[in-house]
């Protein structure tokens, strides 16, 4: 033992009291040991507790083991108790272990009390150790049925062929049968399995048989009226039994619901994404005809001075070829110009690649200025040089880019003004980008809201500008805020990282 024997004596004679110690101690016991001859001292001793062993005589003058042996049962029923004694009998003795001692031992054959001792501290032990596991198996007990009564998970014990033999109100709720259908065994959980989902079924079978557990898996029950009910399902072979489960079924009906929500949201965002480049492109029609008119006039009017050079008496071959190249030039901004629109109308999952924002914007500058002449609104760019390139979809941040410019020159609709977009980098590395107007500014007590969807200050407004920028800033880790300015207008600000890839765009 790692702690000195702790002995608790009921002996009136010293001597034989320290024979049994030295007894004991001879055979490598260390042993510490209260002595009481009387009820009072007993009683009191046993009440302090810490001892390991109780040994006692069976006649003292004003008191008796058998007497001790009862309170000690009644207090202290884990303690071994033995009986060392010069008079007690054989019939005496019997009775005694009948009720509950663990050994006796005569003074007279007193080389018994080591292995009695040792026998005695071992049983304590294995006790010891057997209530500790029953006190763990029932709380896991208790346990376990708190959770099958909670109704919250559906629990079912199946034989390894799949016949229900038990469930809880939630599995049978989940499933849609009654008490009466198991009772009659009409619950079977391979035949409750859809076709599709018996292989997963049966390596959870396999995995049971051969470890006693199988893993967490996914998979559908038919309920009884054949619609199906999706679940998550762990299984445990029952201790004791080799042909009897556990189950637990967690009922996936809500989660896969709002996973179909959130897809259908998705989804349906990326169609307001598409039809509000489609609505503005469509708003941008006669600016863009004006942009395309510009170039396929210049290459006509090329076109034209290049026949006439040829047919002169003598062909200006130099001139004219300087027509020819003119005429390429315009109709390579022509097609140019074309793609850009077009980029606007395709409708599809994002390309992500390393975008220049400087280029971005000059497209965009270009692609609006029409659109801002026709409002008597003038544009700047103010781009810082050598920005890094951000990972990113092209048309997505042309989208916010075009959002955020017809917006500021829209504001200044009714008075003549600068747009201005702005580039830099932070001091933490990231881009940002500023677009600035002149126009009406913020709402003073809506500002909160603009970046709400549907949410708009103009008549023949959607409502989903700005929404689908912030959407799309935000889904590359970037940050979109709007400022008002000193004197007139409101200044929008996005900032992007220059080493974030975009896990999932949700504006395309």
């Amino acid at each position: 033992m790692s702690h000195p024997l702790r002995v608790l004596y009921l002996e009136d004679d010293i001597a034989d009291a320290e024979l049994a110690r030295d007894t004991l101690e001879l055979d490598g016991f260390v042993c510490d040991v209260t002595r009481v001859e009387t009820e009072s001292g007993f009683r009191a001793a046993l009440q302090q507790g810490g001892f390991d062993v109780i040994l006692a005589d069976y006649a003292l003058p004003s008191f008796d083991g058998l007497s001790a042996l009862k309170i000690t049962l009644w207090q202290r029923s884990d303690l071994p108790f033995i009986f060392v004694s010069g008079t007690m009998g054989e019939e005496v003795a019997i009775e005694a272990l009948k009720i509950g001692a663990t050994d006796y031992v005569l003074k007279t054959r007193l080389s018994r009390l080591v292995p009695s001792v040792h026998r005695a501290l071992r049983e304590a032990r294995e006790r010891a150790e057997l209530r500790r596991a029953e006190e763990a198996l029932r709380r896991s007990e208790v346990k376990i049925r708190r959770l099958v009564d909670a109704n919250i998970v559906g629990v079912l014990i199946s034989d390894i062929e799949g016949r229900v033999i038990d469930a809880n109100d939630a599995f049978l709720r989940m499933v849609r049968y009654t008490r009466d259908d198991l009772a009659c065994g009409r619950l079977c959980w391979t035949e409750l399995t859809p076709p599709e989902w018996q292989p997963a079924s049966e390596r959870a079978v396999a995995q049971l048989r051969a470890n006693g557990t199988c893993e967490l898996f996914e998979k559908e029950y038919f309920r009884s009226d054949g619609t199906r009910v999706p679940v998550l399902v762990a299984a445990a072979a029952i201790e004791g039994t080799k042909t009897e489960n556990v189950a637990f079924a967690l009922d996936l009906t809500e989660r896969k619901l709002a996973e179909t929500e959130r897809e259908r949201l998705r989804q349906l965002q990326v169609d307001l994404a598409y039809m509000s480049r489609v609505i503005t492109v469509g708003q941008l029609g006669a600016s863009l005809a004006h942009e395309i008119k510009q170039p396929i006039g210049a290459a006509v009017t090329n076109a034209e001075a290049c026949v006439r050079l040829l047919d002169r008496d003598e062909p200006d071959l130099p001139e004219a070829r300087e027509a020819a190249l003119g005429m390429v030039r315009d109709a390579r901004r022509a097609a140019e110009i074309i793609d850009r629109v077009r980029s606007l109308y395709q409708k599809g999952s994002s390309e992500l690649a390393m975008v220049d924002l400087n280029h971005v914007i000059g497209e965009m500058v270009v692609m609006l200025r029409s659109e801002a002449s026709r409002h008597s609104v003038s544009m700047r760019a103010d781009l810082a040089e050598g920005l890094p390139t951000v990972m990113a979809d092209r048309v997505q941040l042309q989208q916010a880019l075009m959002n955020l410019m017809i917006n500021g020159i829209e504001a200044m609709n009714d008075a003549s003004g600068e747009l201005s977009v702005r580039s830099r980098t932070t001091e933490d590395g990231q881009l940002l980008i500023s677009v600035s107007d002149c126009g009406i500014g913020l709402p003073v007590k809506q500002v909160e809201r603009i970046f709400d969807a549907f949410f708009t200050t103009k008549p023949h407004g959607t409502g989903m500008g700005l929404s689908i920028s912030r959407t799309i800033i935000e889904s590359y880790g970037g940050h979109l805020w709007a400022t008002p300015n000193a004197e007139r207008g409101a200044t929008f600000h996005f900032t992007l990282p220059t080493n974030v890839t975009a896990s999932s765009p949700s504006a395309a």
